[in-house]
């Protein structure tokens, strides 16, 4: 008895054996070390009467990931095409797409695009733009990149998980929607370059974007920046705002920093102020009040100065020990610092906590001025009637460090460096604390309601160029021009759900724009993080990528306009990035101009800046699944990894693994992360906002396997040295979640890691 096979529409077929080898074979071609008999036998489909195709399909697609080791990376290739086909087969009925006008008119009645991609562009121009689409690119699409692009990013329906589009057809809308305000003479130009960039990896773009844009929603931010007062209906407007933009996809940085310490006085001593821990609780459930997107659940780091007298009991909220009354632990905290809270450390003294309440004008110039705050708060120490405590600078320094190596989850801004290394004017537009990623460093104003048209809300929206797909720096500069124009073209399409976030973005137009697959690039040019050598490289290319995004933003200038606050801006006097580094880092590498700054300062002088920021190196854990990349500007952990998130497990080989493998650094493999730490300083050099830095750790390099906190201080100090803005991460490698060793050899447990996603982590600037 023949078995019959049911199709997608429901109906039945006799199973037809030929046509699955058709599709594995097709999978398998012209790829090297696979086979398709492997990819078949291993699959062992179990045949049964009624089996629908879907079944077939993913079983197929399971056997050919099960495959994919550091002996047969290809499968990788492999598992990915027959996604592809899946895919296909889903969306178009069979393996030929369609036209592009007709998926568009499609999606557009079934409201799954934005219904202006019909208005704004012909039926002629369609067919034009459905010429350069190239179906092709999805075929060397790997296996972790088709699980993201289904499990994120396509247009789908979540409940049913029927999916409307494929990635070619993804990246081709994304260009056309970016593009659709440009000249109607030249925009098909600027719609087939952004397409080839960003569908060939040039450019990265962040989940918002990718899973957005074409679509009826219109916010694209990755990151959201909001500060709160001390006052109730400021906190009040503080959690409204991150409601909304939570249910927006955004990650959030609050700085709660300012709000008084408890047994503070209220109405002239009427009340007894409860301190800060009720009102981050407050925080705490507004982000996790509402998911992002229906995806995960939404994910904040909340910023507070070292000095808050309250900081004894702020430093343990995240860690385990404590009851829920006194614990906050699903949110993130980023502890702020200063020059003066170093010396102090070095000198072996006390610092002294204040509640910012009772020393007026501290909190502001903490950010603002450096010397008035070290004048205010001296003369604040010698006054008998401000309330304050002290507490010995190491042991203040130690606990710190600590709950950063227990929780792995408290970061680290220097506001001192967030300031004089800003492109922003501090006595204007003061930094005063960092996103959920420790990256963005973007002026804030607390809100007095979430209507408030006087606060600023932040907001970032991110790409990055894959430092990866050239050959020489000068090769960047297209690609560059390219993330500034699309990014700052998504700034005037996108909508604003509250007015102090458009008014902000409006006036500052702020972008990031990162670096991905960093060990790819160093591998690739045979150095390392630990090589010397590989801190002038970065240095060489560095610069031509800042100069590359800061002209591509002078030039805009002059074509649409400077930003209306261009004049709050360093770039509006000619001060660069590349002049206000911290000069220490000229330890590591002797700076020699390798571009025309001079001509640049002289331009933005004249014309200004379109948008006062252009730089931040976010996470790329997504982007880098897609793009088969290295992670951001991170090590690999592995050779292989085994990703372990909500969508499953996915594994992933380091790009170029057979040609390159001996010239990869694997982060366990790095006795000390100070390699890793000055190449960053060297990319700070040139950075306006900031970079995800993380510390990382492998006890095996130390006695008795446990990391001194000597050693975690002098690296502290060393990152203040050379300008660090932020420490995101402190990583700890202690076996957790490695592979059964005794199912596999001593090679693979050592290149073969498996790595989980943080169900808190915000996937918006991990782009």
């Amino acid at each position: 008895m023949t078995i019959q096979v049911t199709k997608r529409d429901g109906s039945k077929e006799p199973l037809d054996i030929e046509k699955l080898h058709k599709v594995v074979w097709w999978a398998t071609e012209n790829i090297a070390g696979v086979s398709a008999s492997q990819v078949e036998i291993s699959s062992n489909v179990q045949f049964y009467e009624g089996i629908s195709t879907t079944d077939i399909q993913e079983t197929l697609i399971k056997s050919a990931a099960d495959l994919i080791s550091e002996d047969t990376p290809n499968y990788q290739t492999v598992a990915g095409r027959l996604i592809v086909y899946h895919i296909n087969k889903m969306v178009y009925g069979g393996a030929t797409p369609w036209h592009i006008y007709k998926l568009v008119k499609h999606n557009v009645e079934k409201g799954f695009y934005d219904a202006e991609l019909l208005t704004e562009y012909t039926e002629e121009e369609w067919n034009t733009i459905n010429g350069w689409v190239k179906h092709e690119r999805d075929e060397q699409l790997t296996y972790a990149a088709m699980e993201q692009f289904r499990g994120k990013y396509l247009v789908q329906n979540r409940v049913t998980k029927t999916l409307y589009e494929t990635p070619q057809m993804c990246y081709m809308l994304i260009a056309a929607t970016l593009f659709q305000d440009y000249d109607r003479k030249t925009r098909l130009r600027w719609v087939k370059d952004y397409y080839d960039a960003i569908s060939t990896h040039q450019i990265s773009l962040p989940t918002p974007v990718m899973a957005g844009v074409r679509t009826p929603q219109r916010q694209f931010s990755s990151c959201v920046l909001i500060e709160t007062d001390d006052s109730l209906d400021s906190i009040n407007a503080t959690s409204s705002s991150i409601v909304k933009y939570v249910s927006q996809k955004a990650g959030i940085g609050i700085n709660g920093g300012r709000i008084r310490a408890l047994g503070s006085p209220i109405r002239n001593g009427d009340a007894y102020h409860t301190g800060v821990v009720p009102f981050y609780k407050m925080f705490q459930a507004a982000t996790r009040s509402c998911s992002q997107g229906g995806v995960r659940n939404g994910a904040a780091t909340l910023y507070y100065p070292l000095w808050h007298l309250e900081v004894e009991d702020l430093l343990v909220l995240k860690n385990n020990k404590g009851t829920e009354d006194n614990r906050v632990r699903h949110m993130d905290y980023g502890v702020q610092f200063n020059k003066l809270m170093y010396e102090r450390l070095m000198q072996g003294a006390d610092i002294t906590l204040f509640s910012p309440n009772d020393v007026p004008g501290l909190y502001d110039a903490f950010f603002q001025d450096q010397d008035k705050f070290r004048e205010l708060y001296e003369a604040a120490e010698r006054k008998t009637s401000i309330r304050k405590k002290k507490i010995s600078a190491t042991e203040l320094f130690s606990a710190f460090m600590q709950e950063r190596k227990d929780t792995g989850r408290i970061y680290l801004q220097n506001v001192d460096h967030a300031n004089e290394h800003s492109s922003f004017k501090t006595d204007v537009a003061p930094i005063k604390q960092s996103n959920l990623c420790c990256e963005i460093d973007l002026p804030t104003k607390a809100l007095n309601d979430v209507n408030d048209p006087e606060g600023e809300i932040a907001l970032c929206t991110l790409s990055a160029i894959n430092w990866g797909s050239f050959t020489n720096p000068e090769d960047m500069e297209k690609a560059c021009l390219l993330a500034v124009r699309g990014l700052d073209a998504l700034l005037t399409y996108q909508n604003y759900p509250i007015i102090a976030a458009q008014m902000a973005t409006e006036n500052r137009r702020p972008l990031g724009v990162g670096i991905i697959n960093l060990a790819y690039f160093l591998a690739k040019n045979d150095t390392s993080y630990s090589d010397p050598e590989a801190l002038k490289l970065v240095d060489t290319w560095a610069q031509h990528w800042s100069y590359y995004l800061i002209k591509a933003s002078a030039d805009l200038a002059v074509e649409f306009g400077a930003c209306p606050l261009n004049e709050q801006t360093k770039y509006s006097d000619g001060v660069l990035p590349v002049d206000t580094y911290k000069k220490d880092v000229d330890e590591l590498v002797v700076h020699v101009d390798a571009v025309d700054w001079t001509g640049l300062r002289t331009q933005l002088r004249q014309t200004g800046i379109r948008n006062s920021t252009l730089m931040a190196l976010m996470p790329a854990e997504t982007s880098a699944q897609i793009s088969n990349s290295t992670n951001g500007v991170e090590p690999p952990r592995a050779f292989v990894s085994i990703k372990q998130s909500k969508d499953g497990v996915l594994k992933q080989v380091v790009p170029g693994y057979a040609r390159y493998k001996n010239k990869y650094e694997l982060l366990w493999d790095q006795k000390s992360p100070e390699g890793y730490l000055k190449i960053m300083a060297v990319l700070q050099k040139y950075i306006d906002q900031g970079i995800s830095v993380n510390t990382s750790y492998n006890p095996v390099h130390y006695e008795d396997e446990k990391i001194p906190m000597s050693v975690m201080l002098q690296h502290l100090l060393l990152c203040y040295k050379y300008g660090h803005k932020q420490l995101y991460y402190f990583n700890t490698f202690d076996g957790a979640g490695e592979i059964d060793v005794d199912k596999m050899n001593e090679t693979q447990t050592q290149q073969i890691v498996i790595e989980d996603t943080f169900e808190e982590e915000c996937e918006s600037c991990t782009i």
